[in-house]
Parts: C-alpha cells; sequence; structure tokens
C-alpha cells in the first residue's frame, strides 16, 4: 500500500472502533484532517452540532404516541446510525455502557425511563467514570433493575450493592484473589438505602408513559457507622463510590471492558479473576491513565486510539450485532430519515441475538466469538449481502459510481481491491482473495467504455461487494 493508502486505512479502523464505521467520503475527510486530529474530533461530540431531533417524531410517528418497546428499538438504533456521521463516538460509548451497565425492558417495562438511561449514557459517558456511577446509582431504571427502591433500613437488599461491586466497577477477583468480602456488599448496601424513585405519577397520555424520577428518602437512609473495603465512616452512596473509584482493582476491570469492546476480543468477564489481560501491558497503561486523569474515561481513549497496541489490532474483534448492522445501514446510507420501514431495519440486531434494550441479564451479552452461531451468521451474511448489492441505497450507488468512473478497464485484483478499499479497507486473507480472483475472472473483460460494458461492469461489482459482505473477514471489526 501507499502511505497515503496506509493512512486511509488507519483511519477507517478508528472510525469502525470509535464509531460505526465509515463512507468512503468520510474515511477521505479524515485522513486529511490527520489521524491524531480525527482521535480529538471522536472524543469530543459536543462540538459537533448534533441532529434534529424532530425527525424522528416527524418520521416515525409511532415514536411520539407510544414509546412501546418497539417504538423504544427504533429510537435507539435510529440514534445509532443517524449520528454515526456525526457524533459517532457519543453512540459507540452509549452502547458500551450498556453493555457494562446492562439494564432490561424484560424487567423494567418503562421504556421512556430505559431510553433515559441510555441519553445518560451519551451525556456522561465519556466523562469521570467515578461521576458516571454516581448518575447510574441515581438512575431509576437501574434502581427497579436491581431493586434498590426495596433497600431499606434495618431491611436490605444487596442486588444493587453487589452488582455494583461485582458487574459494574471491580470485579469478583484479579490475579486470583477476590476483590471484597459479603460483608462489604451488605455495607455497600446499607449506604444507598433511601436511594429510591418516584413512580407516583403514572400518566401515558398524550405523550408517552412519564419517565420515573430519582428520589432521596432520608428517613429511610441508614446513616450509621459503615465498613467498606477496609474504611470505615458514616458513609453515604457518594462516599462509598469514592471509595470504589480509587482501587487498583476497579482501574484493572473498567480498562480490560474498554480493551474488550474498543481493541481486541478479550475471555469472558467470570474468567477474569483467574485470567490474565490478553496484552497485560496495554492494561497497565490505561489503568495509569485511569489515575493520571482522575478516572476520565474520555483521557483512557485518547492513550488507546493514539497506541500502538490500538492501531496493531485491526480486525482482532468480532462485530457485534449493532456493529454489523448500524455499521453496514451507514455505509450504504440506509434511513437516514426514519420511516415505517425502519422497524424491520432495527430487529436485525435481535435476530442476530443482541436484542438491544433487553440484554439476557445484568451480565450483559458475552461478546467475541459467543456472538455467531449457525442461526445468527446465516442472519448476518443474508442481511450485509442483501445491503451491499442495493444500488437504491444511495452508499452503494456512491460506491459504484466512484469505482467505475475511475478508469475504463479493471483486472479481477482491481476490481476487488477497489471494493474493499470503498467498503473502509478491508483486508481478505490469501486464500479467500485467490478464490474472489477466480470467481471474477471467470466473469470475462471488465470495462467501462460503453453503456452495455458499463451495465456488465456494475452488476459483477455489486455481486463482489455481496460476496465481500458474506465473507468470514467482514464479521470483524
Amino acid at each position: 500500500m501507499t502511505t497515503i493508502a496506509t493512512d486511509k486505512a488507519l483511519v477507517a479502523h478508528l472510525l469502525r472502533r470509535a464509531g460505526f464505521g465509515a463512507t468512503f467520503q468520510e474515511i477521505d475527510k479524515f485522513a486529511e484532517m490527520g489521524y491524531e486530529e480525527t482521535v480529538d474530533y471522536l472524543l469530543h461530540p459536543e462540538r459537533v452540532p448534533d441532529i434534529d431531533e424532530d425527525l424522528l417524531e416527524r418520521y416515525y410517528i409511532d415514536w411520539k404516541e407510544s414509546r412501546n418497546i418497539e417504538g423504544a428499538l427504533v429510537e435507539t438504533v435510529y440514534r445509532f446510525n443517524a449520528r454515526a456521521g456525526v457524533r459517532p463516538m457519543q453512540e459507540k460509548i452509549a452502547l458500551f455502557w450498556h453493555h457494562v451497565f446492562a439494564t432490561g425492558l424484560a424487567k423494567v417495562l418503562h421504556e421512556k425511563t430505559l431510553l433515559n438511561q441510555i441519553d445518560m449514557f451519551r451525556d456522561y459517558g465519556l466523562g469521570s467514570y467515578r461521576d458516571l456511577l454516581v448518575h447510574l446509582a441515581k438512575d431509576p431504571a437501574m434502581i427497579f433493575w436491581l431493586d434498590n427502591n426495596v433497600n431499606h433500613k434495618g431491611a436490605i437488599n444487596e442486588n444493587w450493592g453487589r452488582e455494583l461491586l461485582e458487574l459494574f466497577s471491580m470485579g469478583i477477583g484479579m490475579d486470583g484473589k477476590d476483590n471484597y468480602t459479603e460483608n462489604d456488599v451488605q455495607e455497600v448496601a446499607r449506604a444507598f438505602t433511601g436511594w429510591t424513585m418516584d413512580d407516583d405519577n403514572t400518566a401515558s397520555i398524550p405523550f408517552g408513559k412519564t419517565p420515573w424520577l430519582f428520589k432521596f428518602d432520608a428517613d429511610d437512609h441508614d446513616y450509621g457507622e459503615k465498613t467498606v473495603l477496609g474504611e470505615t465512616g458514616n458513609f453515604t452512596g457518594e462516599d462509598v463510590i469514592d471509595i470504589i473509584a480509587k482501587q487498583p482493582s476497579t482501574a484493572r476491570f473498567i480498562c480490560r471492558h474498554l480493551y474488550n469492546f474498543f481493541v481486541a476480543d478479550e475471555v469472558q468477564v467470570p474468567s477474569w479473576r483467574d485470567t490474565a489481560p490478553l496484552d497485560p501491558e496495554a492494561i497497565r497503561i490505561m489503568e495509569d491513565a485511569y489515575f493520571e486523569s482522575n478516572y476520565d474515561i474520555r483521557s483512557i481513549l485518547k492513550v488507546v486510539f493514539n497506541s500502538e497496541f490500538f492501531k496493531n489490532a485491526r480486525f482482532q474483534k468480532v462485530k457485534s450485532p449493532a456493529e454489523v448492522v448500524c455499521g453496514t445501514m451507514h455505509i450504504v446510507g440506509s434511513y437516514k430519515f426514519p420511516d415505517q420501514r425502519f422497524f424491520e431495519e432495527a430487529l436485525e440486531c435481535r435476530y442476530m441475538n443482541q436484542d438491544l434494550l433487553n440484554p439476557p441479564s445484568v451480565e450483559g451479552w458475552h461478546t467475541g466469538k459467543e456472538w455467531i452461531d449457525s442461526g445468527s451468521l446465516v442472519e448476518r451474511i443474508n442481511y450485509v449481502a442483501d445491503e451491499l448489492s442495493d444500488t437504491t441505497k444511495p452508499g452503494v450507488r456512491a460506491m459504484v459510481d466512484n469505482l467505475l468512473s475511475r478508469q475504463s478497464e479493471f483486472t479481477p485484483e482491481g476490481l476487488i481491491e477497489g471494493c474493499l478499499e470503498l467498503l473502509g479497507y478491508f483486508e481478505l486473507k490469501d486464500k479467500t482473495r485467490s478464490d474472489l480472483i477466480e470467481l471474477v475472472y471467470r466473469a470475462g473483460e471488465i470495462r467501462t467504455d460503453n453503456p452495455e460494458d458499463r451495465m456488465f461492469a456494475e452488476q459483477l461489482m455489486l455481486r463482489t461487494l455481496k460476496m465481500i459482505g458474506a465473507t468470514r473477514e467482514y464479521q470483524f471489526a
């Protein structure tokens, strides 16, 4: 590759991880901006004008009227897709925290309240991890999901306290050792007594369900002395979060989550207690950034995206269903304006085993190769292949016109390389590449210097895009 192509391939890698992929026009724009400048741009979405929120209400009327499960799913996928070219990192970090702080409609059954949680991840997900935990502890969807509304002085419920330690901050253990005790769980639960929600207003007409709100009940709070992780005092919930945030185990746990999501697939979370990180040095660098920045997620990710371990981790992650669907939608230009057909697109994530807004448990989804089974793989391949071969999609039309306007004659190798470049500089294994070259070679001469030849070349390019979308390699980011 030339230096320019190499730079563009690196930018494409960044945009797959810090967003949902990119069109070839976006890759060109950001490559011209420069890699480090692009990192800075992505990590500061607040500097970029947002999409018009009223478009969803105008084009998908069910969203306004019901805020039901279907409408909530449409809103989530629409924003992932529509913001992919505007504020991609804001949407990607929301998806990340939705996985780590998994909360589901199966129990919450209040769509607007859960959507507010996702908005909270958008607003605070790149800031202080300590502050994000405080917002999470006050989030009504989480309070109901983990029963803190029935956590009372003198009659504690341990669910929130346990998961705060086990899945949201420290993890069960590190380096083969336990990170906390059962007594810590109980003391944390005591500190969060009285942190409840106001769900008295159940109005649902005319603007959808009224969201629940956080409420602190001072009469129900345990003001007694507590001992948490070796420290003793009359701790409140915020005091406990301060203690948790400064633990080395918390830095390790959150950095492993960030590495698993943004860099390369790790083993599943339950194995972390007894399994060393895939790249211990990378995790150490991230842990240093965690403490040096006072727990700032944006600062950690800036270190990650500018690191060699990130730049060298291309195609080492299996795409999540949301990345497959929203990334493909963005490249082909599907539904930048929502309409009734958008619901079918939104359901594709569910068909591929990621039911957004409804994770299988508080542990979230298992990632990496566990995204793939025989059923979901067929769904992935069929969805991507159909999208990439549809010239009614403006992004597909743009790719075809761009490549076929470059020259009047193509070799099979040149056609395939052009398609890979336009899709985001994807890489194929030698065997896959040689098989595709053979298939394209059998089609005959590829020319574009008259209408009949161009039509043939266009159909061959669409078949090539479809075949690339059906490869094993396209399932990786």
